[in-house]
């Protein structure tokens, strides 16, 4: 995960120098390079909110365990579980983020989930990631 040193970091300063790999990866260039700690932040949070917990080799901690939602009935006690579990997480995993707002909609017909986050990095910019369960 990139760090921010002092006020800016020192790789973005140029913007030439990537600093990460971008999620989710595309079909042209599978692997695209992120410019900006803030992208890599972004990346960094889809590739935790993606991951199940124990996948990760030498982390078993690490990862939201989302797909364990997937076949549950979707429900208001769910729904504000999943919300608390993912504020808790993203609080731990990623101290440098302030969530600002984090929205879970239901969608009953096609039993989904989708979390809008609005959060900011290191107090700056709001930023908008978005996965649909």
């Amino acid at each position: 995960m990139a760090f921010r040193i002092a006020n800016k970091n020192p790789l973005e300063v140029n913007g030439k120098t990537a600093i990460g790999v971008a999620i989710p990866f595309n079909v042209d260039d599978v692997f695209r390079s992120t410019y900006t700690t803030v992208d890599q932040v972004k990346s960094n949070i889809i590739n935790y909110l993606l991951t199940n917990t124990g996948e990760r080799v030498l982390n078993p901690n690490f990862g939201s365990n989302l797909r364990a939602f997937l076949f549950d009935n979707i429900t208001e006690a769910n729904l504000r579980a999943l919300e608390i579990k993912l504020t808790n997480d993203i609080q731990n995993y990623f101290p440098n983020v302030t969530i600002d707002l984090l929205t879970l909609t239901p969608s009953y017909e096609e039993n989904a989930i989708t979390l809008d986050f609005n959060l900011s990095v290191y107090n700056g910019t709001p930023q908008t990631v978005q996965i649909i369960l």
